[in-house]
């Protein structure tokens, strides 16, 4: 296996990716060229590497996965890898950034209202362009991320000698895993008070401001997956019940990545649990590289923010070729 020679670097609220096309199917990566790519002193640096390929040509996948696919007329996969060379199930950022990218590849049509059709281990996924693609600039794209999962609030611990502390977490599947965290909170809800159980969660946490988070190492989590969780950081920032609107700011540490700037899936996990502690279906979410909307009802979610190509660069050397 290999990866070609030009490759494409892209970012979506700073969630950062190595992107190029595999039309034919021949350019699967290994492990060992993920980790190179991503290396941030020896490589290019990124959060991860997507190949945007055909279903049919992605070797993890079951015949059923490809036939579904199909089945939605969905002709292109984001085939995805953590930086620590992983295979991951899905990526909220990483579907903008490579829609974009198909865009500029002229793969999908560019203009406002238009949406792409895309494959994921997590299943297929539409994007809907919200801004016209422009020469310059960042383009706004909203995602149906899709079906989401809660497990009871507050059944895990999350904690860690890095924390100096620890809260209690809520397992959210958005097609892959997550810890989320209401760490703490700034505002009052406009009608008077918090609701309860948001009280309940902030009483039993015991962590430093969000600010403060070391998130050098990962946090534990209990009971947690074997292989392993996202773990998501809240602060409610502001509630407008009556609007069906709220503010929070996220951390995140993604599971063979490490503390990133956005993570998609993270912000819909986390406007689930918002919701599901409030009753509130829309939010304004501000992570590190910027601000995004998630939209949630009782089955699904959706993520709206930019995406940006960064550079077109050509590898003057690839191990393992």
């Amino acid at each position: 296996m290999s990866i070609p020679r030009t490759v494409y670097k892209m970012q979506a609220t700073g969630n950062d990716f190595v992107v190029y096309a595999d039309p034919r199917g021949d350019l699967e990566p290994t492990a060992d060229q993920v980790r190179w790519l991503c290396d941030r002193h020896f490589g290019i640096g990124a959060d991860g590497v997507i190949r945007l390929t055909h279903p049919a040509d992605v070797s993890d996948l079951s015949q059923e996965q490809v036939d579904a696919c199909d089945r939605f007329g969905c002709q292109w996969f984001m085939d995805y890898r953590n930086a620590d060379g992983s295979l991951a199930q899905m990526c909220g950022n990483g579907t903008r950034a490579v829609t974009l990218f198909a865009q500029k590849q002229g793969l999908t049509p560019t203009m406002e209202g238009s949406s792409f059709l895309l494959g994921t281990r997590a299943g297929v996924k539409r994007i809907v362009s919200r801004s016209p693609m422009q020469c310059k600039g960042e383009h706004v794209f909203k995602v149906k991320v899709g079906s989401w999962r809660m497990g009871p609030v507050g059944d895990q611990l999350v904690d860690g000698g890095a924390l100096s502390g620890s809260a209690p977490g809520t397992m959210v599947d958005m097609g892959n895993p997550h810890a989320v965290v209401l760490a703490s909170a700034t505002a009052e809800s406009e009608a008077g008070g918090l609701p309860e159980n948001v009280t309940d969660l902030l009483n039993r946490a015991d962590l430093p401001d969000l600010g403060d988070l070391n998130l050098s190492v990962p946090p534990q989590v209990s009971p947690g997956l074997d292989e392993g969780q996202n773990v998501e950081f809240l602060r409610l920032d502001s509630l407008h019940a009556e609007h069906g609107s709220g503010r929070a700011t996220m951390r995140v540490y993604e599971r063979g990545v490490g503390e990133t700037l956005s993570c998609g899936t993270g912000l819909c996990a986390s406007g689930v649990l918002l919701r599901a502690l409030t009753g509130v279906d829309h939010w304004t979410i501000q992570v590190g590289g910027g601000r995004l909307k998630v939209d949630v009802d009782p089955q699904d979610v959706w993520l709206t923010g930019p995406s940006r190509m960064v550079a077109r660069l050509t590898l003057e050397h690839v191990p393992g070729c």
